[in-house]
């Protein structure tokens, strides 16, 4: 049977509960019961099986118990957190009324609903990383987007023309948002769905299209930012934008119920402003995690991110993540970091101070919100009063965005001063039982504590004075928990009771008595807990109130710091490092001296020098480096040093190179290396077509393409001629015309610098005495003379008769003769002796099963340079 708010026979506060789950079907309700937060029926066994808690049951008026579980509501925050992380939503129903003054069943309503792209709380973010909240509103013919950060008050908005799954895709990708929330219309990309669910594994939930109707949300967007029109925010041209914020500040609403005013932040990004950096790219060229193993050691966010702050480590996120294309805005970023490596004591005190500045960004939405603590109002004060230091270094500052910060960081002295007035140095952590506000701050708040810990002393006094104005030598004041205070009089002075005095109880020997003034002492002792906790609550409000006012100074502040925070993290790395200052400009050449793998050179760490190459490439005669040479001589590490260091130049940072002169080019896009995607249903020869399909759909001349081995999934005929194919393409400026990096195996393709206008070869040097060869990492002009497949094969530790067996094959194909029958090799002398293995009980060492479990497919350059020193150890430790 299906039980609702209506069911016959519910008990009144069942009843209360179902009206509420009506309104919150999707979402775990916490209904507050005295001390616990009580879940039932569906909600209570879903529940039980993910927190692992005992299923119980309650009466509710049916035949049968209904299913329930709860938690502690002084110790919920762990098991919302699980829920959370696991994808549910979880409503807050609290008591809204006491329940010693209830009538009946107490009010509850639910106070906010905790989603994954909604929550505040510490210990349910990622200091370095965003939140991102997503809203999608779609119409067929182009998408509105909005990423927004609730725990910051930030909003990227994004409006894609064109039905392109893809570019969404790469949008989605590029903020990776927790939560995404969208239009009905919405609901026919199935495989946006599908990528959501299984790559991003993200919450998503479908909102009414009356939310999104464009007068509504434009209605909503004025009210909520102020703003007399579209116009004076600069979205009149993006109306699909606007229906995507409309629709995302209805969904704060109804989820938080209050402090909707912290999303004061918006972002309209152009995508003329940005560098064009797709999905895979991202990706190949492990900007902010490594391919294989996801984590942030040996990804470029691992050698730049020095920054000593939560905010900073955020933004430095975004910049690498969104490199600028303005020669003239990455000029103003450089001018910085030249300026803190210019200054290195100023770069080392920045550094030290920067370390003290909590997350003020996050606090200041606690405190909106009103979820913060005391302690993080402490933390919060602690975090101010470093701006003034911090504001002082800055003073003789020349580089424009080091002086704007200087502008906008406030010391705001006088938030600081009201925490130190209002709240205690040490609180404790809920302000539920008081002992928050500071003795000081407001005189009935101190006389009721004076009277909690002084009662003894006020009631002597009035039993003195009481003593002194009756003549009664003996009088007393006591207590008893039946009567409360009473004056005590032996029956010998009962003729010099005052008229005033109201008997209350006769005894044996003496008369008990009260007088107004000790009824109102004792209603003062016995409630003076009560209501000081009570101003303390009202006080701490007011606190709270008075600091949210200033939102918009402490989060232009915040955002100051957090700049200054990655400009200084560039600087030291850069002073560490030995980087230089790269020129970026408008011109279409990219002339790198000496450039260095960012990466690379700091896994080596100086146990092996890094050797340094030249790079040149330009629309001219320089357009198409192809690059040849053998597997593991670094045509890869080599490719993706040139993306990282154009990439790095762009987003403002020096670069691993002697010098560096930079076009600023509007997009990087990559093709290397593929695995077959066999849940897509797809092999590595249609990944990697399709891939090369987006590049060259989405390239422009302005663009730089680095593409790895183009064609080895297929036969070498038709391999070799797509390849060509794509490098006439880009060579033709009528078609593309774009900077590219082209490595092969196909040495046919060397052919073409002496056909085509702009391709240049270039190898990887390599030196071979007898059957060894060395790679000596050198790029140098010319096409490779050899693939050296068998040494390179003999190198990676393949067997000895393999490769003398592979050396004859190759002896007869050179010399268009049959191949000869193994037989051959069998019989010629082998200098490893008896090559007959027993493979019973023979056990694999440490290295050989490791390199058996090793999966080269997924394999990249970096990882596998560092499998390599693992593997040089666990020799070493035989």
């Amino acid at each position: 049977m299906k039980v609702g708010a209506t069911t016959p026979g519910l008990t009144p506060m069942m009843q209360q509960y179902f009206r509420v789950k009506e309104q919150h079907r999707d979402h775990i309700v916490f209904f507050r019961l005295g001390d616990f937060y009580e879940m039932f029926f569906d909600d209570a066994i879903l529940a039980s099986n993910e927190l692992g808690l005992t299923l119980t049951g309650r009466d509710c008026g049916l035949a049968e118990r209904a299913p329930m579980c709860g938690v502690p509501y002084h110790s919920c925050d762990s098991y919302i957190a699980r829920l959370v992380r696991g994808g549910h939503k979880v409503a807050i129903c609290e008591q809204v009324e006491d329940p010693a003054f209830a009538k009946g069943v107490v009010s509850r309503e639910v106070v906010r609903v905790i989603t994954p792209g909604t929550v505040l709380e510490d210990h349910l973010l990622q200091e370095d990383a965003n939140n991102f909240l997503c809203s999608i509103y779609y119409t067929k013919t182009a998408y509105g987007l909005v990423f927004a950060d609730v725990s910051t008050g930030e909003a990227n908005l994004v409006q894609l023309e064109g039905d392109d799954e893809a570019a969404l895709v790469n949008e989605l990708a590029r903020y990776m948002p927790r939560e995404v929330i969208f239009n009905p219309l919405f609901l026919e990309k199935a495989g946006v769905a599908k990528y959501m669910r299984e790559k991003l594994r993200c919450t998503a939930d479908m909102i009414d299209d009356e939310v999104f109707a464009p007068e509504v949300c434009e209605e909503a967007v004025l009210a909520h930012f102020k703003a007399e029109s579209l116009q004076d925010m600069g979205l009149d041209a993006k109306p699909l934008c606007v229906c995507a914020l409309g629709g995302l500040i209805h969904y704060i609403h109804e989820t938080q119920k209050i402090g909707t005013e912290r999303l004061i932040t918006v972002n309209l990004l152009e995508e003329t402003k940005f560098m064009n950096l797709d999905m895979n790219t991202r990706a190949n060229l492990e900007l902010l995690q490594t391919l294989r193993s996801r984590e942030k050691r040996g990804s470029l966010l691992w050698v730049l991110d020095k920054t000593r702050t939560a905010m900073g480590k955020r933004l430095i996120k975004s910049y690498i993540s969104q490199p600028l294309t303005n020669p003239l805005e990455i000029d103003k970023r450089l001018n910085a970091v030249e300026e803190l490596t210019g200054r290195e004591l100023l770069c080392a005190d920045l550094a030290e101070e920067l370390g003290g500045v909590f997350d003020m960004e996050r606090l200041i939405t606690r405190v909106v919100y009103g979820s913060a603590t005391p302690r993080e109002y402490k933390t919060l004060q602690a975090a101010l009063g470093r701006m003034p230091v911090l504001k002082g270094l800055l003073a003789d500052v020349k580089a424009s965005h080091l002086t704007a910060i200087f502008r906008e960081i406030d010391p705001m002295k006088d938030i600081g001063e009201l925490l130190e007035r209002a709240i205690l140095d040490e609180p404790p952590n809920s302000v539920k039982d008081g002992g928050v506000i500071r003795p000081g701050f407001n005189q009935e708040l101190d006389r009721l504590r004076t009277l909690m810990g002084s009662s003894r002393q006020v009631l002597g006094d009035l039993e003195t004075r009481e003593r002194e104005s009756t003549g009664i030598k003996n009088l007393k004041i006591g207590f008893n928990k039946v009567f409360g205070y009473y004056i005590e009089v032996t029956k010998s002075y009962l003729g010099m009771v005052p008229d005033t005095y109201i008997r209350k109880q006769t005894l044996a020997n003496c008369e008990r008595y009260i007088i107004e003034e000790l009824k109102n002492l004792e209603n003062e002792i016995l409630s003076a807990q009560e209501n000081a906790v009570h101003i303390e609550q009202e006080l701490f409000e007011e606190v709270r109130v008075a600091v949210a006012r200033q939102l918009h100074r402490i989060q232009r502040t915040a955002s100051a710091i957090a700049r200054l925070d990655v400009y200084a993290s560039f600087a030291q790395v850069a002073l560490q490092n030995r980087y230089v200052r790269p020129v970026v400009d408008l011109s279409d050449t990219v002339d790198i001296a000496e450039g260095r793998h960012p990466v690379i050179e700091q896994i080596l760490g100086g146990s092996l020098p890094f050797v340094p190459n030249d790079t040149r490439l330009d629309l001219g005669e320089n357009m198409i480096a192809v690059i040849t040479g053998p597997n593991m001589a670094g045509k890869s590490t080599y490719m993706r040093q040139t993306a990282l260091i154009v990439l790095m130049a762009q987003i403002g940072s020096f670069v691993p190179a002697k010098s560096a002169r930079i076009g600023a080019v509007d997009g990087i896009y990559t093709r290397i290396g593929a695995s077959d995607d066999l849940t897509a249903g797809q092999s590595t020869f249609m990944v990697e077509m399709v891939e090369v399909a987006q590049i060259l759909g989405s390239a422009t001349n302005k663009s730089l393409l680095i593409l790895d081995e183009i064609g080895r999934g297929t036969s070498t005929y038709d391999g070799m001629s797509i390849a060509r194919a794509v490098i006439e393409y880009i060579a033709d400026k009528r078609k593309l015309g774009a900077k590219t990096m082209f490595a092969t195996h196909y040495h046919e393709l060397t052919e073409l610098e002496r056909e085509l206008a702009g391709v240049k070869n270039y190898n990887i040097a390599c030196k071979k005495r007898g059957d060894d060869l060395t790679f000596l990492r050198k790029i140098v002009r010319g096409g490779a003379d050899d693939s050296y497949g068998i040494e390179v094969s003999k190198l990676a530790g393949i067997p000895n008769w393999i490769i003398q067996r592979a050396r004859g094959i190759l002896e007869d194909l050179e010399n268009a003769r049959p191949v000869r029958e193994s037989g051959r090799a069998k019989k010629a002398p082998d200098p490893d002796g008896d090559i007959q293995i027993s493979l019973a009980g023979t056990t694999p060492s440490e290295v050989e099963q490791s390199l058996r479990d090793l999966d080269l497919n997924t394999l990249t350059p970096i990882e596998a340079l560092t499998t390599l020193y693992q593997f040089k150890e666990m020799v070493r430790g035989r």
